[in-house]
């Protein structure tokens, strides 16, 4: 049996464990932390339950397929609850629902942005056809610059709105400028703004309209504990406690990993799915990289960081699971989060208030709420130590002056604040920058980090660091395509 090593519990080391393990792989499983999941795992204080990162799912047919590969259903492990509305933007006191259901959004379009109504239509109608074509590339590896003159490739680069972002292609749809926000907004998923995105990524927003925005019962943390679950059940097995600290590498070739504890590990293939600049600067020496190394990574685009509040609260507040509130001046906002590495006087907001939906999360009348304000990341060099409980008290005013978190301030039992700093410093981030490596073209496709490590042999990346990117989904692809180059170097059927 093959032996499979793989650094990090994360959402992409955990389906290529659980997909290797069911292939009858011997899958060993390192995690510097004391529960699975990495930024997809979750956290308690006292009797409340949060998630760490990601608090939705979409897409959830790549999701089933992952688990089809290890031979299970998804269904059999997690209770998924579709939202309805997806979520409530809130502009200038206007609150506005965003569904997946068609007749409901082209009513919301009519009575809050009335002419658009044909705009959304066509959006829908070209961008499934746009998402048919891209879709293969983000499921296909890619290592090599011929694999652009490919039929296949040529026939999706158009579709790729090359020289326009994610804002401009919007704007061939809609005339409101909030109604653009709505379906841009999205880039901040890979951290980025939607005047710089690239256009390819109008496909978020049509994701979730397509098929829509989940809940898992007990938090999107259940994706991570479903995956080790069936890991373990193939005869996987995953070390918590067990960072790595060290990847041995001789001839270009990695033979080994020393954990922190001091022990070796050695296999015939290893998986890193720890944050990928994060490995580079700090488990490979620099002697053995030449485009990643160090000084290179430094010089590479990131995301930008988010500012985390985690508060459990004695009051149950009649608001939507998710809202997201937007700066009056959002394009500034904006520019001072990815391009001016300042703090916004006026940020925009995220709040995700689950326990409207699952009552497992806090006990009866109560609340887990989870505040996002994404932020510079630390490049941006802010002294958290300094600006933390300042910018914290600036959030907590604008939710209670803007929606109906009004007295908030008054209800809080428990209280958890994460900035950009603890970001790297606890949770092992390069730079606090939450989604990875940008998004832009140059650092895309052929141009992101291979899945198939092309500066150390026996060395294979899953995570948001490798293609396809950062999101859930595009993760669990980043295991599909790994774990199927693995079983056909090894000559079985992917």
């Amino acid at each position: 049996m093959k032996k499979i090593a793989v650094v990090g519990a994360g959402p992409g080391g955990l389906s290529a464990s659980m997909i290797l393990a069911s292939k009858g792989y011997d899958v060993q499983v390192y995690e510097k932390q004391g529960y699975v999941g990495g930024r997809n795992g979750h956290f308690s204080l006292g009797e409340y339950t949060f998630d760490i990162g990601p608090t939705f799912l979409s897409m959830p047919h790549i999701m089933e397929e992952i688990f089809q590969m290890a031979g299970r259903d998804v269904h059999d492990y997690m209770d998924l609850i579709e939202l309805s509305p997806m979520y409530e933007l809130q502009f200038d006191g206007k609150r506005v629902p965003m569904f997946r259901d068609r007749r409901k959004m082209l009513n919301v379009i009519r009575e809050h942005f009335p002419g658009n109504e044909v705009g959304y239509q066509r959006f829908m109608k070209e961008t499934r056809d746009k998402m048919q074509a891209l879709l293969p590339l983000l499921q296909t590896r890619h290592h090599r610059m011929t694999d652009y003159v490919s039929k296949r490739a040529l026939s999706a680069l158009p579709k790729l709105s090359l020289g326009k972002s994610v804002y401009d292609v919007l704007s061939q749809y809609f005339d409101d400028e909030k109604l653009k926000i709505a379906f841009t907004f999205q880039a901040k998923y890979l951290g980025m703004s939607p005047w710089e995105c690239p256009g390819a990524f109008a496909i978020l927003s049509y994701m979730e309209h397509e098929w829509g925005v989940f809940h898992p019962r007990g938090g999107v943390n259940q994706l991570s504990k479903s995956m080790a679950r069936v890991t373990e059940e193939h005869g996987g097995q995953i070390h918590l406690n067990n960072g790595v600290s060290k990847v041995h590498i001789e001839n270009k070739k990695v033979v080994g990993l020393q954990l922190e504890s001091g022990e070796e590990v050695v296999a015939d293939e290893y998986i890193i799915n720890a944050d990928f600049a994060q490995a580079m600067n700090h488990l490979v020496d620099d002697t053995h990289l030449k485009k990643y190394k160090s000084d290179r990574m430094e010089k590479k685009k990131y995301s930008c960081s988010t500012f985390m509040i985690y508060v459990g609260l004695d009051k149950k507040y009649d608001m939507p699971h998710h809202t997201i509130l937007f700066a009056e001046d959002y394009r500034k906002n904006v520019n001072e989060m990815t391009k001016d590495l300042v703090l916004s006087d006026e940020p925009s907001i995220y709040i995700h208030n689950a326990s409207v939906t699952d009552d497992t999360l806090a006990p009866e009348g109560h609340s887990a709420v989870y505040i996002l304000a994404p932020v510079p990341n630390n490049y941006s060099e802010i002294d958290w130590d300094e600006k933390q409980e300042t910018f914290k008290q600036l959030i907590y005013d604008e939710l209670e002056k803007k929606t109906g978190f009004s007295d908030i301030r008054d209800h809080i039992v428990v209280e958890k604040v994460l900035t950009p700093k603890q970001w790297q410093t606890d949770h092992h981030v390069h730079k606090g920058a939450t989604f990875s490596l940008g998004h832009q073209l140059s650092q895309m496709m052929y141009f992101r980090p291979h899945n198939r490590f092309q500066e150390l042999e026996h060395c294979w990346l899953v995570g948001g660091g490798t293609h396809p990117g950062s999101g859930l989904p595009t993760i669990l692809e980043s295991a599909r395509i790994t774990t199927g180059w693995i079983r056909e170097k090894e000559g079985q059927p992917t």
